[in-house]
């Protein structure tokens, strides 16, 4: 385990301030006596009750390294993660920063080698599968900054209040359960002045138009992976020719988002590259048991209800900072 992780964490049954001590092969909480195991090296809060997201565990382990820059040779994640996070790679450099709900890692890695330290958490098993992708040697930075890995809850953190200097959860909060819940659990943990970054589904009337996806997520998560992937593989084979072509056209192109898969085609990837991220979009489409999408104008308001300061949104986005 990352010797320094030690430092940030807290029991997440009773919250107590003493500091987790290491007990055979693994954590425990000085105060109530909990247990936490840590395997590979990764401390694991997650009891096999809460994992509500395992098909994103299988599903990250299927495309590890796709949506990793330096693994994929593209550069999407770093040009999202900036454009999302509104953060300069100049400020990022030597910040301690927690990707919540981290997937494959595609973001803890594009931060990391911007030169942050990272904590990257994840409820399910994609956690090894960032743990893998980062510590891959192919490609880094020369001042990389390091990588700790925690299987935690983001409803039930397992961290200290106040120790980073920057949070953000993208990608993730539509699949929670209790997405407001998820939101304010995370500003505590910001130290004065600290940065959040919130990506989420927006609420958007044309949603409705997409007929094909929410038909078939009636039924699809609660699908064996497995199965789930046969017929994503059998839609993009059928469609991915028509989408590509469309994605051609200007005025043709904002039409791909009805098809019935996810159309993927930045002229970055190759199209080999396009075709199995289309596979892997139609598969995070369909698998995840919730997706609950968010008005921004009410998440600016939650946070500035929790106190954050210098609020801002729009479509899919938030911003704040901790005072």
């Amino acid at each position: 385990m990352t010797p320094w992780l030690l430092d940030l964490l807290q029991c997440p049954s009773c919250h107590a301030e003493s500091r987790l001590v290491h007990e055979g092969d693994g954590l425990a909480c000085p105060a109530c006596g909990q247990s936490v195991p840590v395997v590979n090296g990764i401390p694991r809060f997650v009891a096999a009750s809460e994992n509500y997201a395992e098909g994103f565990g299988w599903q990250w382990t299927r495309w590890r390294a796709l949506q990793v820059d330096r693994l994929a040779g593209h550069p999407l994640s770093e040009r999202r993660f900036l454009a999302d996070s509104r953060w300069d790679p100049a400020w990022i450099k030597g910040k301690l920063i927690l990707d919540a709900g981290c997937g494959a890692g595609r973001f803890t890695d594009v931060a990391a080698q911007l030169g942050a330290r990272v904590v990257a958490c994840d409820l399910s098993r994609a956690i090894d599968a960032c743990h893998a992708n980062c510590d891959e040697p192919q490609g880094k930075a020369p001042e990389r900054g390091e990588v700790a890995w925690v299987q935690a809850n983001l409803l039930n953190l397992p961290f200290r209040p106040g120790v980073f200097d920057a949070v953000y959860c993208m990608g993730v909060i539509q699949h929670t359960p209790d997405p407001p819940a998820v939101m304010r659990a995370l500003p505590p943990l910001l130290k004065s002045g600290g940065r959040l970054a919130y990506n989420f589904y927006e609420k958007n009337p044309l949603r409705r138009l997409e007929v094909v996806k929410y038909a078939l997520r009636r039924i699809t998560p609660g699908w064996e992976q497995k199965r789930l992937l046969a017929l994503c593989e059998t839609l993009v084979k059928l469609f991915f020719p028509l989408t590509r072509w469309m994605s051609r056209i200007p005025k043709v192109r904002f039409f791909t988002r009805f098809a019935p898969i996810c159309a993927t085609h930045p002229p970055e990837l190759t199209t080999e590259q396009q075709y199995e991220w289309t596979v892997l979009d139609t598969f995070d489409w369909l698998n995840p048991h919730y997706e609950i999408c968010q008005d921004h104008r009410e998440v600016a308001d939650l946070l500035r209800g929790l106190g954050v300061d210098e609020v801002a949104s729009a479509p899919g986005l938030a911003w704040g900072r901790k005072p």
